[in-house]
């Protein structure tokens, strides 16, 4: 974008390259969708990391990385930002196998300055001499992970720079007119220079280094007694800010002084979200997570209206909380996302959003549900994985009565590999006493959560995708196995919204003069074998689809069971298989893993024709 390297432009040069960042940044999401809002809001953030560091060399770790997009353009992939989230085109998130400046994988929140951490600490161990920053919002702060990682980073001593951007929620508030002066004047260049030279006169011998321990004893008790106790202070940061995080001259002084101290650097910037772009300052929670728009009007950014899995177990949940007093919801930070925010304005008192903590949730629900609550968490499956432990140990071990909403359940598109939820299957199943329900409607979507609320006991996990229903909208019970179709060659067997695609393949079979039963699996925790077990013997041949990682599949269950029983069946699995799925549309990522209608009909082909 500009001719000369980042380290040698001016200020002046630097705020014009911030105006030009966003605006490339608004023109490409306006057309591919993506986070806008908060890349827009650390441009000068970005901008100045790169005029100090060299992140060829330098490590930059992004915590959640939905504000990389400014970092992607000045790393040489601004040519690329079209394909921005499409499939086989730049990631969302930051990726190493895009580009060397890109340090870490980012896509789930609060692990940055571990991650950080680990970094500065094989620095030290190989001998080696380069920067280490953490680049972390407020947001993430919510998350108890996050406070692992600062507890063990500021007591280390290894330089590190942690950024937190500040852009909503405060974190240590300084209170009153002279605590905001003291503020100002400690990040002034003449008393950070003055600091640094008294550092580097007191610490050249034993007395010095005597004296510099009294007189900072006796400065951050003054400190202390008028501005209050600094957190990252006591955890053993040099704590610098608030500082204002659009004024790029400044952070970038802010960023050389705290390269030279050598030490665990807290930086702590105030930004705006949705910088630059009104229509994102003024709904930065539309503008988070959008959709292509209207860059004049920004029309095109608020969610759709229509009906979806989500939306349907809002308006569930509402109606079951009118019946149920004892009814409680929780979600971690996605109150929008899982359709609670109706529920939450009708049930204030009934509504907990815990922040990007998934594992206290899971913990919280058990707390619930002991003392006689209705306790339902709403999450997405790819963030339920953190609360893996709390599932065994706080819910599971003692038979409790939870209620799992796991949405985002399958492959959802254009986020990758970090948030597709196709795990969920395999460790759930894992769970002693956990029941997994799959709705593949919103008709089934609303009799299994009330199935699951009012009449089960336990644990119980309500899997349900992203976005609406498919062509097959029916109701085929709330527990067991149904079967939709028969047929006299092979039995297709799905769950959940794959069903469409099992039906679409039987019709295609049927018009090259096969048939397929088709079975439909309600509950795949308990499983019910009894129909796949008779199907398969009459076909002699199983056929078992699924929108999940190989291993712990539905499939292997099934095939595993029968052969125990004795039961010789030709079988195969239509699913993921093992590693991670990349970005793209649903439909193709289905396509290229073959499990949509056109591979599971090639699939069941080869199985009755032998070829």
């Amino acid at each position: 974008m500009l001719p000369q390297p980042l380290s040698e432009i001016t200020d002046q040069q630097a705020k014009q390259l911030c105006q030009q960042l966003r605006v490339q940044m608004i023109q490409s999401v306006s057309k591919t969708g993506g986070h806008l809002a908060s890349s827009l809001g650390v441009v000068e953030i970005l901008v100045a990391v790169h005029r100090v560091f060299d992140l060829d060399v330098d490590r930059l770790v992004f915590d959640v990385g939905h504000q990389c997009y400014a970092h992607k353009i000045l790393t040489g992939r601004g040519s690329a930002m079209h394909t921005l989230r499409k499939f086989g085109g730049l990631s969302g998130f930051p990726k190493p196998h895009e580009s060397r400046a890109d340090a870490f994988i980012a896509g789930h929140a609060s692990n940055s300055v571990s991650v950080a951490l680990g970094m500065a600490r094989a620095r030290t161990v190989n001998r080696e001499d380069y920067s280490v920053l953490a680049l972390i919002g407020d947001g993430a702060l919510t998350g108890g992970l996050a406070y692992e990682g600062l507890a063990d980073a500021g007591n280390s001593g290894e330089p590190i720079i942690v950024i937190l951007n500040d852009n909503g929620m405060s974190i240590t508030k300084n209170v009153g007119g002279v605590a905001a002066h003291l503020s100002r004047q400690r990040l002034k260049p003449q008393y950070l220079h003055l600091k640094k030279l008294y550092r580097n006169v007191t610490k050249k011998n034993a007395v010095g280094q005597a004296v510099y321990r009294v007189t900072h004893r006796a400065k951050k008790m003054v400190k202390d007694a008028i501005l209050g106790c600094s957190m990252f202070e006591d955890m053993g940061f040099t704590y610098l800010g608030p500082v204002d995080g659009h004024d790029v001259g400044y952070l970038t002084r802010i960023l050389r002084y705290a390269k030279e101290l050598h030490s665990p650097v807290l930086l702590h910037v105030k930004t705006i979200k949705g910088r630059g772009y009104t229509p994102a300052e003024q709904e930065p929670h539309h503008f988070h997570g959008v959709g292509p728009f209207d860059v004049e009007t920004g029309q095109g950014a608020s969610k759709s209206g229509g009906e979806n899995f989500s939306s349907v177990f809002g308006q569930t949940m509402c109606q079951l909380a009118e019946e149920r007093p004892e009814l409680v919801a929780i979600t971690a930070a996605m109150q929008s996302g899982t359709g609670l925010d109706g529920f939450a304005k009708a049930y204030p008192q009934r509504f907990f959003d815990v922040g990007i903590a998934e594992g206290h949730a899971v913990a919280m629900t058990g707390g619930l549900a002991k003392q006689g609550a209705l306790p339902v968490f709403a999450v997405y499956s790819t963030f339920l994985q953190r609360g893996y432990d709390m599932l065994i140990h706080d819910i599971a071990l003692q038979n409790l009565h939870g209620v799992f909403a796991v949405d985002r359940a399958g492959l959802v598109g254009e986020d990758g590999e970090t948030h597709h939820g196709v795990f969920d299957v395999a460790f759930l199943s894992t769970v002693p006493g956990m029941q997994i329900l799959c709705p593949a409607s919103f008709a089934e979507l609303r009799a299994m959560l009330r199935h699951a609320v009012t009449e089960m006991t336990g644990p119980v996990a309500v899997r349900y995708p992203r976005g609406g229903e498919g062509s097959w909208a029916g109701m085929a019970g709330v527990e067991g196995t149904a079967v939709l179709q028969e047929g006299a060659d092979v039995v297709l067997v799905a769950y959940g919204t794959m069903v469409d695609q099992v039906l679409q393949a039987a019709q295609t079979l049927e018009q090259r003069g096969y048939t397929a039963a088709v079975l439909k699996l309600n509950s795949i925790r308990p499983l019910d074998l009894g129909p796949i077990t008779q199907w398969s013997e009459r076909t002699g041949r199983l056929l078992v689809a699924e929108e999940c990682n190989d291993t712990g599949s539905v499939g292997r269950t099934i095939v595993s069971e029968m052969a125990l029983q004795g039961k010789r069946v030709q079988a195969a699995l239509v699913n993921l298989g093992d590693g991670f799925v990349p970005q793209g549309s649903v439909a193709q990522l289905r396509a290229m893993k073959g499990i949509d209608a056109e591979g599971i009909c090639k699939k069941a082909m080869e199985m009755i024709t032998g070829g």
